[in-house]
């Protein structure tokens, strides 16, 4: 880990903390939420150990990057064009693409407005979601999981972040981290983050002193950047009105485990197994479904999804 560099990069208005690693064809990983550059450290040394370059920020919001106060700062084009101004700030033209979660929303995105930019993807745990013209996406929410599901229970400003002050963040990060339960999340009102179950004991793949790391950091910096992002999911669906049914045009290739939550979403597993995921994303070239894995699938699994990552990236 002591390999590892750290820099601060001036970035479309902000400056961004990066963590770098190694030579070669260069690797941009995007982490989720609640994450930080740390989530990819088991693939930073893996890949940079097999001739890459691996860069991997903390977004805007999260770690020791800037997070603008204003909600509205955090639209899928803030954070992409953080991305871009990183990969010019560093002399990059093109480079593969690795994102989880949140991360692997901002990658879908980035591959829709500069696929020029992106030789291949591989993306974890979220599937490619096409813009519906007919529903705001909150709306689609509190249809399918009502007010309490925890998206919805996200957006109104302060409100979950008083929440999660009432949890030790080190508890939270771990009630999180190691949740294996793949239905949706809900939170009701009187109980908020209070309903996630005590954590069990850590597993194997999860120290205190990973736990330590992201409790400091969100303990220094709060968690309302990383839920910004949330509060943008509307804004964003208005925005990208221009780009409706719009393919992904760059080769791809997606991990998900069976216990994901998101996996579980209605709709999904049809929509990635019968054909609806390789019309939107044509150059799909592989799905794979890990299983018994849950959410965190890169830090659960580290070897197994470091060597998807280059087993794919090889090929180009």
């Amino acid at each position: 880990m002591e390999k590892i560099e750290h820099t601060t990069v001036s970035t479309n208005g902000i400056n961004m903390h990066v963590a770098t690693i190694g030579t070669g064809p260069e690797i941009l990983f995007l982490h989720g939420f609640p994450e930080l550059w740390y989530s990819w450290r088991h693939q930073l040394l893996f890949l940079s150990s097999r001739g890459y370059r691996c860069i991997a920020p903390d977004l805007r919001g999260y770690g020791d990057t800037d997070a603008p106060e204003s909600v509205n700062q955090y639209t899928v084009f803030h954070i992409v064009g953080d991305l871009i101004g990183l990969l010019d700030s560093l002399g990059i033209q093109q480079v593969f693409l690795v994102g989880h979660d949140w991360g692997a929303l901002i990658a879908w995105s980035l591959c829709i407005f500069r696929p020029d930019r992106i030789k291949a993807l591989v993306n974890t745990s979220v599937a490619f979601m096409p813009r519906n013209p007919q529903v705001k996406p909150l709306d689609g929410f509190r249809f399918m999981f009502g007010d309490d599901y925890y998206i919805c229970r996200f957006q109104e400003p302060g409100e979950a972040e008083k929440d999660f002050a009432q949890v030790n963040t080190a508890k939270l990060i771990k009630s999180f981290f190691t949740s294996r339960d793949p239905r949706p999340p809900i939170f009701p009102k009187e109980v908020g983050v209070r309903a996630l179950p005590d954590p069990p004991s850590l597993p194997s793949w999860l120290t205190e002193e990973d736990v330590n790391f992201y409790a400091a950091k969100f303990n220094q910096k709060g968690f309302s950047g990383g839920l910004n992002y949330y509060r943008n999911i509307n804004l964003n669906w208005e925005l990208t009105a221009a780009w409706t049914r719009v393919e992904i045009k760059v080769p791809v290739k997606f991990i998900i485990g069976d216990l994901d939550l998101t996996y579980h979403i209605p709709g999904v597993k049809d929509y990635i197994h019968n054909g609806g995921f390789k019309k939107d994303v044509p150059l799909l070239q592989d799905v794979v479904v890990m299983e018994g894995v849950a959410h965190f699938l890169n830090q659960e699994k580290p070897e197994e999804v470091s060597k998807h990552i280059y087993d794919f990236v090889k090929k180009f």
